[in-house]
């Protein structure tokens, strides 16, 4: 498999943060310019729940058998105590004498837990991520986007398609028939969400040097453009250094990128302190943001809670210290990453509050792993002020207002 969404680029050298020009933005306010976005993976399923794949999906590194002390993939524990229906594991009990049991996202009822949270705290869109469809896990992939659809009518949240080309060996051929064949089907919903009155299309990994995503800039060029010939306002996950085309991205990809409506970098892998996010304010965000400006592009940079398993959070000043940075150049977005992503340790979802929640023995780290009690819905809450400052609600500050518990 190629190298993932957390492969980590080597960040050097310091300077003085500098003071950006005022953003233009290219687009009015929509479903993603001026909002919070997260990203959904939506990828976990156990064994029992009805989910084509039949497995312990994204929960072990054997999907055939429960996850355990020794089948263990994930990085941090969720807070199960709001799930009605959930799975027992192998792990031993919960240090509380809980029994350790996990959600599958494809009941419909955590879909729906989940968006009621995105509700609750102020997150506007979801960005469904989406695989290779084509394999085995096609199935399943489908049924979470009709799940996914459920709950942001429901809830008043909006969602789009996210094409993640990670291994996607015919991508640009069957990127195209799955749109047309399944995924279109759902902009016809109230929820999904439009920009400049066009549906919102994601695709994430256009550019990046490594293997997993090989392809020139040719046939990602005519993805973009068939899709915006399609009357679809494009979004990019793109490399970090897409302006320059060093470090994570490919030589010769600019055209590709200034095709895109809009360019979300990559941060996950980047960003572990404070002092990162400075230094990429300075070397990243601000030119990127300038650029765009001068070309027309929205710009919707990356925030991420950091990993739990890493004790990146510093009790939420990392994350609060991006919020202040990309809201001070003049972000015309934010993209969250991601929202569920238990088994990378960057989400914001609800997670274990302290050591009584984890299994006994796991290893695992709760939020309050520097010595600071956290609620297990403290990064929701923070990821609520920081779009309340985007959206000048909240004043620019680099305080952070949130409180770790309430």
């Amino acid at each position: 498999m190629g190298l993932t969404r957390r492969s980590f680029l080597a960040l050097t050298g310091t300077s003085l943060l500098i003071t950006p020009r005022p953003a233009l933005a290219a687009s009015p306010p929509g479903d993603v310019v001026g909002k919070i976005t997260v990203g959904y993976q939506g990828w976990f399923a156990c064994a029992g729940d009805g989910a084509p794949i039949n497995g312990w999906w994204h929960w072990s590194h054997n999907w055939g058998q429960p996850p355990s002390l020794s089948n263990n993939v994930i990085k941090a524990w969720p807070d199960m105590r709001e799930y009605t229906r959930t799975y027992q594991t192998a792990y031993p009990a919960l240090n509380n004498g809980q029994p350790a049991t996990l959600f599958s996202s494809y009941d419909q009822s955590t879909v729906d837990i989940h968006f009621r949270w995105m509700q609750q705290y102020g997150c506007d869109t979801a960005a469904l991520q989406r695989f290779n469809p084509v394999g085995g896990e096609g199935p399943t992939r489908d049924a979470m986007a009709t799940k996914v659809r459920t709950a942001a009518e429901a809830t008043g949240r909006k969602f789009y398609i996210m094409y993640d080309v990670t291994n996607w060996t015919d991508m640009q051929s069957q990127i195209k028939t799955d749109w047309s064949s399944k995924m279109s089907a759902l902009t016809s919903s109230s929820a999904y969400a439009r920009q400049n009155g066009k549906p919102v299309v994601g695709i994430w990994g256009f550019g990046f040097n490594d293997s997993g995503r090989p392809w020139g800039p040719g046939p990602c060029l005519d993805v973009i453009n068939w899709f915006k010939g399609q009357n679809c306002y494009v979004m990019g996950g793109v490399p970090t250094w897409w302006r320059t085309g060093t470090g994570d991205s490919r030589p010769g990809f600019l055209d590709v990128y200034r095709a895109f409506n809009m360019i979300s970098p990559w941060m996950v892998g980047r960003i572990g302190n404070m002092g990162d996010s400075d230094r990429l304010y300075n070397e990243v965000t601000v030119p990127d943001q300038n650029y765009c400006n001068a070309n027309g592009i929205d710009y919707q940079p990356c925030v991420l809670p950091g990993d739990v398993a890493e004790r990146q959070r510093a009790h939420g000043d990392l994350m609060w210290r991006q919020f202040y940075n990309v809201v001070r150049a003049g972000a015309q977005g934010i993209y969250i990453s991601m929202f569920d992503e238990y088994n990378e340790g960057n989400q914001i979802a609800k997670t274990a509050e302290n050591a009584s929640m984890v299994p006994s023995g796991s290893g695992l780290w709760a939020l309050d792993e520097d010595g600071t009690p956290c609620s297990s819905d403290y990064y929701l809450r923070l990821t609520a002020d920081g779009g309340r400052m985007l959206k000048g609600q909240l004043g620019l500050t680099p305080t952070r207002p949130t409180r770790p518990v309430l």
